[in-house]
């Protein structure tokens, strides 16, 4: 299926400096980004296969490398009840 689709200046700004980050054309970055965002149908079956499991699991890694490291007091209850310490 092709589809056609005009970017505002910023987000085509955005993938281009994505796709060079990768070393990756556009279009492919672009085709990349839609297949692992896309919704998946389910079946509905209620379970889980390994193959399913590794593709949710990818999918809630992607963009974990920004996140910030916390320092090992931040995970602490205590961190959580400030003011019952």
């Amino acid at each position: 299926m092709t589809i056609l689709i005009e970017l505002d200046p910023e987000t085509e700004a955005k993938v281009a400096a994505e796709a060079s980050r990768r070393g990756i054309a556009p279009e492919r970055y672009v085709r990349e980004f839609l297949r692992e965002n896309v919704p998946h149908c389910y079946t509905g079956k209620g379970r889980l296969t390994r193959e399913g499991l590794r593709a949710m699991t990818k999918r809630l890694q992607l963009g974990s490398e920004k996140l910030p490291i916390l320092p090992p007091d931040a995970t602490e209850r205590s961190s959580f009840y400030e003011d019952r310490r």
